[in-house]
């Protein structure tokens, strides 16, 4: 599940910069895996390692919702700069978290599906309403549902360090443990269904770090939604 860290090893992090997300949504999605999201709740500050993320490629990517140029009230923080977070509701009940890539006017993103957490499961897990287990925030609308992510946060720059943002804590993530998938949900979109386009570590994978900290990785979400 990942060793510990403390908020004062934490809060040493800088926010990953704005140049991290302005490269290829496919780079970006494989490069956020070992990545930390970090949250500052009313309860207290938590963190989570991303090990499970899907790149969805905008205008010609028929399972994104900007596909063929749409733009609307929901996604338009797609269309802006990369750096920043896309949150939706679905269903009438699930809230979902993309990071935006590249740069204003190329709508792509990258949608965050499993995580496990380092800083503050206790806080994670209460959110859940003490769902704690393997599955604690195996799928987007867990992950939301753990963090306290909801369209409040839609648009939040993740390079401020503000309430929202990703760090690197030296974790390198070798590709022999990472596995690409077709995406879940999406079969609405055709052949675009089969696209590798879900990252995510192996079950049985070890993360290390420069100093050797080890973390599990998440298995396959079932929920539907997409970025």
């Amino acid at each position: 599940m990942g060793k510990p860290l403390s908020r004062r090893a934490l809060e040493t992090l800088a926010p990953l910069e704005r140049e991290f997300y302005q490269r290829p949504t496919r780079t970006v999605a494989r490069d956020l895996l070992g990545k930390l999201l970090v949250r500052r709740l009313p309860e207290g500050i938590v963190a989570v390692r991303l090990v499970e993320v899907e790149a969805y490629l905008g205008v010609g990517d028929p399972a994104a919702h900007t596909f063929g140029g749409r733009r609307t009230r929901r996604n338009e923080v797609m269309w802006g700069e990369g750096g920043h977070l896309y949150v939706y509701f679905t269903y009438g009940m699930h809230h979902c978290c993309n990071v935006v890539t590249l740069r204003a006017g190329t709508p792509e993103a990258v949608l965050l599906r499993g995580a496990v957490p380092v800083l503050g499961e206790p806080l994670i897990v209460a959110r859940r309403s003490g769902r704690a287990g393997k599955r604690l925030l195996d799928g987007p609308a867990r992950l939301c549902q753990g963090l306290g992510i909801d369209l409040d946060a839609n648009g939040a720059d993740l390079t401020s360090g503000d309430a929202t943002w990703l760090a690197s804590d030296g974790v390198s993530c070798r590709q022999a443990w990472v596995r690409r998938l077709p995406r879940v949900g999406v079969a609405y979109a055709g052949d675009a269904a089969r696209w590798p386009l879900r990252f995510l570590l192996d079950l049985d994978a070890r993360v290390s770090p420069r100093r050797g900290v080890a973390a599990g990785g998440a298995g396959a979400a079932t929920a539907r939604p997409h970025g």
